[in-house]
């Protein structure tokens, strides 16, 4: 962390480094009302429709557990003040198994690699294992993203 403003550089990271947190309460409203604007799939609109399939109840979209995460992700993010620029991607997405309405999602990360940017000596970036996970500690998502972060100086 740098003395001067408090932020967490590219300098501050460490591969290995673990973090744990998130508590998203997933909500029968929030997945409806995602499913509707993005993946209007009957297993996700209706109890009766995903009642009819391997789901077997209500579930939340693969793309808004994704959204869900990307939340817990932004808030550790600020709450750590870390210096990010922002990501230009992920790798190995995968939905191992539904999230549903009353579940309450929590990340696991560990940061795999970083390299400083030749072309932009000014920023880095980093790759972290990201794993998600329900209430009864059951992995619903992993994914690897790559992060861009400021270079201290």
């Amino acid at each position: 962390m740098s003395e001067s403003d408090g932020l967490v550089y590219f300098e501050d990271l460490e591969v290995g480094t673990t973090a744990a947190f998130g508590g998203y309460h997933v909500t029968r409203e929030e997945v409806i009302d995602f499913a509707s604007k993005y993946d209007p799939q009957p297993f996700h609109l209706s109890d009766e429709a995903a009642a009819q399939t391997h789901f077997g109840r209500l579930s939340a979209s693969g793309w808004h557990t994704c959204a869900m995460v990307m939340r817990m992700l932004v808030d550790n993010l600020t709450a750590n003040r870390q210096a990010g620029l922002g990501s230009p991607g992920l790798n190995e997405l995968r939905w191992l198994k539904p999230v549903y309405p009353g579940d309450v999602l929590r990340v696991e990360t560990e940061i795999l690699s970083k390299k400083q940017s030749q072309s932009r000596p000014e920023m880095g970036s980093f790759q972290s294992a990201i794993r998600v996970l329900n209430q009864n500690d059951v992995l619903v998502c992993t994914m690897q993203s790559i992060g861009l972060i400021r270079v201290r100086g």
